[in-house]
């Protein structure tokens, strides 16, 4: 009996021992099973473990937003850009196609620290998560010729920084353009335009200077 209860459990039973009872035998069998029941609940406990450190980590990370309007195409886009240290690089995709030249639809890559500049200006005119007015994104050479010939007095330059997407024209609604430029100027992150006829502010990330 003893010997054949043994098999079962996966050990050889000493049938020379006295000692070894019927009642050691059932034990460890008990033993075995609830270490393999063990071993099969495991993954069950620790899956439900790590969504909810992903989730966690996720939720702690700083999220950063951006609301706009084209005036030129009338589209409206919200969209989370970055997550603490990271940029997203599928909303970026979309940053660079919504801010495509809107006469030719030519899409260029834009320098990210432009949106964190914007982010960054919105949050000191306190309105964080405010819809900014987008004048003009990015420009191909052609498109900015096209703008210099109209005009002398047009304020495009030769080498504007729009052909590089690393410039952009914008207004914020209820903010006085002088308000959002004074601003721009105090955070010291590139070149800050005003145009108050035309009413808006060109910020960019190239050197500092004003206009």
């Amino acid at each position: 009996m003893a010997d054949a209860l043994g098999a079962l459990a996966g050990f050889t039973v000493p049938t020379n021992s006295a000692s070894c009872t019927l009642a050691m035998i059932v034990e460890e069998m008990r033993s075995g099973i609830r270490h393999c029941t063990l071993w099969l609940i495991m993954p069950l406990l620790v899956a439900p473990l790590g969504h909810t450190l992903e989730s966690a980590t996720l939720s702690s990370q700083r999220e950063y937003r951006l609301r706009f309007y084209h005036t030129h195409t009338n589209e409206r886009l919200d969209i989370v850009y970055r997550r603490s240290e990271n940029y997203l690089p599928d909303a970026l995709a979309e940053l660079d196609h919504y801010l495509r030249d809107h006469r030719t639809g030519e899409v260029r890559h834009f320098d990210p620290h432009l949106f964190d500049l914007l982010y960054d200006l919105t949050a000191s005119v306190n309105d964080s998560g405010g819809e900014i007015d987008v004048i003009c994104g990015y420009r191909t050479p052609s498109s900015n010729e096209f703008l210099r010939s109209r005009s002398v007095h047009a304020g495009v330059a030769r080498h504007s920084l729009h052909i590089q997407a690393e410039a952009i024209d914008i207004r914020l609604l209820g903010i006085p353009t002088s308000a959002v430029r004074d601003a721009a100027l105090r955070l010291q992150r590139g070149g800050v335009g005003y145009y108050r006829d035309s009413n808006f502010v060109h910020v960019d990330v190239g050197r500092v200077r004003r206009w």
